[in-house]
């Protein structure tokens, strides 16, 4: 068992056997493993990978083995809403289809989003779920993604070297059960998909250079670009540099330097080829991302800065945890036989070589910012930066493999990578805040293992004892397993400290989704969700076409328009909330809005006995009809006049002697602009008070607009309960407009303010609506709006009123890809008229026909269908010849 197998030395070759013979077959030759050895591999590594999984989420009791959520972060903002969405559309019950979503943001283009969150074929397994078991769904398909990927490395790993199948398997099962899918895509199932795409793009590498399977592996490319190209980009970047290093190591050494150049060459440039051929296949959906992610509003930008090296040592650690430091942890048994491969002489010098130099310099890449900056397609990224660390495991466990299937490691090889596991488990031993109780523990009982295991195989190979050997691999595999589920479960619980939480479907949503399919009205008007959101996609989750949404392609025109009408936001601008004023629902057309109580998941202090409903209010067809203006107007500083601007009417009265005085009555500290600052409170159980007092016109609808405040605001007498605002920054998030209730008769309005974070408040910060001008402003609106309204998947059409002149403008977001035509005319790019789509009528027109198509999809379907042409031509032409062939020789 620990013995040398005899073997030759590629440097050992005489000078005229390492020349190529004049065939020049391929550079690299593919060991043809037998299925069934592959088929048991992958269902090892397969099952090991789900069973870890589905084990550690039941030690943290996390869902669906548990009462903890594991709906954090963008999982239950982002992923579990897009997948509910994708459900609606297969059955064919989603506003909107491939190209606009019509439920979020008053209207957004979806394709570049599909792209983004459901590329990847398994999304499609939603539809075999039942619609209130979404969240189940999507944990179905995390498991899948990721016991697919452990599947994928055992080939890659059979294919880059034979071996015994229970090995790849386990090591298969490393791959995919590493610290960055456990900690970090198992909650951003997108970022899975590259997990399968580094193994799998190696394999079309190798099966290229192997001069096979070209077509097939261009197809599989253009997969995984589809998938989701912001990790199939790093993980073809990762494949590159292991194909390379294939390459380099395999490449004879006694021929002329112009004869193994060229003999590189032809294989480089087949793979760099066919890795062309399929990101052009893919280009539809890449470019309409890309140009997607352009008219996005732009997201903080950030400075790379390297974690010390003890953060990294400690993350190849089992059971520790740190959401900004690369999560590089494989198993105790992986992470000691790839320490093995520098030591072991049963590897080729230059194949221990070259494997050990591409593991640290990708170990190196990621600590300098010229290179970290390349592996993310030179843009650092918000939140976790590491996200490439996936390419990093997979070289270590192909490391790992190499060491054991080239002969299993001797005692030498063993004890210096125990000498060198023991330096890491030192150095880690500083990095404090990512160290846990239970790390070492963790890490001995793994190497405890590792060592019975040992014992054990050399035993039952003397004695010919084949139970103790498979019990040998039994406990290894065993060992990986808990040390695995132990990291998963030490994930599942961190995680929910430090970012925010969302519960899985439950009654609350049940109710919100039944009282929007009986409120809806859709296209005639508008049903918002309302403004106490449950995630950031209530619009996705519980129906409905509100303004909410929350992507990465948040459009900046929709995001800076309801920011300039008092709407707030989160994540820098890309989620944008709903905004509850009557003044914007009858700009954009919501006849009918949802209100319900806080969610008391996310508020302790919710009443959770106040049931949810739906308020309905007579208001503008989604077309109205303005008069024509010289000069195009433009928003101001103060959303109250802004939203009188977009809506054509004087509605609003602008508060009085504004004033905030403290508790003992001094009047608050005054800001550069005029407004108030408000310090935070000192403690979590003493909140300071303030008073903020007004004059409005007795009978108005007061409301106040404090986008950088965060606290509680309550109108003194009035009928509705106290109201929260969550500023934090203008960078961060801001506080949408909130109406505090009517003001009473006498026109004074008292407003006690809770400072919680404290923050700002603006000078012009009070608003008091007449209510009876709106109204007028709605029916003159209303006689002159549409008299019929249209939506498709891609466009809508409305039937206006004969005669009308001006600008026809459409309550949606003017975003890049909008073309609009009056009558007969032709089709050009929409006008906007303050961030809305805008037709000019010159009276003769009785109908305005809107289409809209995503940007860069035009671009992406010519380079991808002259990709396919150059993929199907030699195909094409093969057939042609063969046929010519067989039919000359039948005659």
């Amino acid at each position: 068992m620990t013995g040398r197998p005899a073997r030759t030395r590629p440097d050992d070759q005489p000078r005229e056997a390492a020349a190529p013979p004049a065939s020049d077959p391929p550079p690299v030759a593919l060991p043809d493993a037998p299925r069934g050895v592959r088929a048991r591999a992958a269902a090892l590594a397969a099952l090991v990978t789900v069973a870890a999984l589905c084990l550690g989420d039941a030690v943290a009791r996390s869902y669906p083995f548990g009462f903890r959520t594991r709906s954090v972060n963008d999982l239950g903002n982002q992923f579990v809403p897009f997948h509910a969405h994708l459900w609606d559309l297969l059955h064919g019950r989603g506003d909107g289809g491939l190209f606009l979503n019509w439920q979020s943001g008053y209207g957004a283009s979806f394709l570049p989003d599909l792209g983004t969150y459901l590329g990847s074929p398994f999304a499609l397994l939603v539809a075999l779920f039942p619609r209130d078991r979404i969240d189940l769904a999507v944990y179905v398909i995390t498991l899948l993604k990721m016991a697919t990927a452990g599947a994928v490395m055992t080939q890659l790993l059979l294919t880059l070297r034979p071996g015994r199948w229970w090995a790849a398997g386990a090591l298969g099962a490393s791959y995919a059960l590493c610290g960055w899918s456990v900690a970090e895509a198992s909650y951003n199932p997108m970022w899975l998909d590259g997990l399968i795409a580094l193994p799998l793009l190696c394999l079309v590498g190798l099966w290229v250079l192997a001069g096979r399977r070209f077509v097939v592996g261009a197809l599989l490319v253009a997969l995984m670009w589809i998938a989701n190209f912001y990790t199939a980009y790093m993980a073809t970047l990762g494949a590159v540099l292991l194909l390379l290093t294939r390459l380099l190591v395999d490449a004879p050494t006694g021929a002329p330097l112009r004869q193994r150049l060229a003999r590189l060459w032809r294989p480089v440039a087949r793979l760099a080829g066919v890795l062309a051929l399929g990101v052009g296949l893919a280009a539809p959906m890449v470019s309409v991302i890309y140009f997607g992610t352009k008219h996005a509003y732009p997201g903080r930008v950030m400075e790379f800065n390297p974690k010390p090296w003890t953060d990294v040592l400690a993350r190849l650690l089992p059971g520790t945890y740190n959401f900004s430091s690369p999560a590089v942890y494989v198993d105790t048994v992986a992470l000691l036989l790839a320490l093995t491969l520098p030591f072991n002489p049963a590897v080729p010098k230059r194949l221990r070589s070259g494997w050990t130099l591409l593991v640290a310099a990708v170990a190196l890449s990621f600590q300098w910012a010229p290179t970290q900056l390349a592996w993310h397609a030179f843009s650092v990224p918000n939140g976790s930066q590491y996200r490439e660390t996936f390419v990093l495991c997979g070289l270590l466990v192909t490391a790992a493999w190499l060491s054991f299937a080239h002969g299993t490691p001797g005692r030498r090889p063993l004890l210096a990578a125990g000498g060198l596991l023991a330096v890491i488990a030192a150095g880690a031993s500083r990095a404090t805040e990512l160290m846990r109780p239970w790390t070492y523990p963790l890490l001995l009982a793994g190497l405890a293992a590792v060592a019975v295991a040992l014992l054990l195989a050399r035993y039952a190979q003397r004695h010919h004892r084949p139970l103790l050997a498979a019990l040998a691999v039994v406990l290894l595999i065993g060992a990986q397993m808990g040390q695995s589920a132990a990291t998963m479960a030490v994930a599942d619980r961190l995680r929910l400290g430090h970012l925010d939480d969302y519960a899985p479907w439950g009654e609350r949503q049940q109710k919100q989704q039944q009282l929007i399919a009986d409120a809806d009205g859709w296209p005639r008007y508008r049903t918002d969700p309302g403004r106490e959101q449950t995630v950031g996609n209530d619009p996705l989750l519980v129906g409905g076409q509100g303004a909410q949404y929350y992507s990465s392609l948040t459009a900046d025109v929709f995001s800076r328009t309801l920011t300039a009408l008092g709407g707030g936001w989160y994540s820098r601008g890309r989620s944008v909330q709903s905004l509850d004023n009557p003044v914007t629902d009858a700009i954009f057309s919501v006849g009918a809005r949802v209100h319900s109580p806080p969610d008391p998941h996310r508020d302790p202090n919710a009443t959770i006995d106040v049931e949810p409903y739906v308020t309905r209010t007579s208001v503008p067809p989604l077309v109205t009809v303005r008069p024509a203006v010289k000069k195009a107007p433009a928003f101001g500083p103060s959303p109250f006049r802004n939203q009188e601007l977009l809506l054509g009417a004087r509605v609003y009265t602008m508060a009085d002697e504004i004033a905030i005085r403290g508790a003992d009555g001094s009047l608050a500290a005054r800001t550069p602009e005029h407004g108030y600052r408000l310090p935070p409170g000192p403690t979590k159980h003493s909140r300071p008070k303030a008073l903020l007092t007004a004059t409005c016109p007795g009978g108005s609808q007061v409301f106040l607009w404090a986008p950088h405040y965060w606290g509680v605001a309550a109108l003194r007498g009035a009928d509705r309960p106290p109201v929260g605002f969550r500023g934090d920054n203008p960078v961060t998030k801001i506080a949408p407009m909130q109406p505090l209730g009517k003001a009473p008769a006498s026109g004074r309005v008292e407003v006690d303010l809770t400072i919680q974070k404290g923050g700002t408040v603006p000078a012009d910060s009070v608003g008091c609506l007449d209510t009876g001008r709106l109204r007028t402003a709605v029916d003159r609106l209303r006689s002159h709006g549409a008299t019929s309204v249209h939506v498709t998947d891609s466009g809508i059409r409305a039937e206006l009123p004969a005669g009308s002149r001006g600008l026809a403008v459409v309550a949606v977001p003017r975003i890049a890809g909008w073309q609009c035509a009056a009558g007969d005319g032709g089709h050009r790019p929409a006008d906007s008229y303050l961030g809305l789509i805008a037709v000019e009528l010159d009276g003769s027109a009785t109908s305005i026909d809107c289409r809209f198509r995503p940007p860069g999809l035009r671009l992406g379907s010519a380079v991808g269908a002259a990709a396919l042409l150059v993929l199907t031509l030699p195909v094409a032409y093969r057939l042609l010849r063969n046929r010519r062939e067989s039919r000359h020789a039948h005659h």
